[in-house]
């Protein structure tokens, strides 16, 4: 499942933007995932969750928009969406699109830090067992 190694390396991004910033949790990150990008918005948030464990980013909130997949005709200049399954012909003349405006990205929006933990801990306790 790639959306492991996806969530990883989102996780790695932001954990190096929280060091960069000084953040010492992050309440949430909002990624950009374009319809086309061969990602399972269901796969992609347990996996997130799972690559959280031991970071800032633990506990924090994934919000991942969907980005309609878009295509230009070169030969008209017409634009359209693609839809699932992609349709990659021009509506209006019926030449392949030779370029996809959007789609197929996966992008960090941005990334909203959370409130700083009390000194001594870096991350949420948990409680023991009696």
């Amino acid at each position: 499942m790639h959306e492991m190694s996806l969530a990883l390396a989102v996780v790695d991004q932001v954990e190096e933007a929280a060091r960069s910033h000084g953040a010492q949790s992050v309440a949430s990150v909002r990624l950009h995932v374009g319809e086309l990008a061969g990602v399972v918005p269901d796969a992609l948030s347990f996996c997130f969750g799972l690559a959280c464990a031991g970071t800032v980013l633990e506990g924090a909130e994934l919000i991942a928009e969907t980005v309609p997949g878009r295509a230009r005709c070169t030969p008209c200049g017409g634009e359209w969406a693609v839809g699932m399954p992609p349709d990659l012909c021009c509506p209006a003349c019926g030449t392949p699109a030779e370029d996809l405006l959007s789609g197929r990205e996966l992008r960090i929006a941005d990334v909203h830090w959370g409130a700083p933990r009390p000194a001594g801990t870096d991350r949420p306790r948990v409680p023991e067992e009696s």
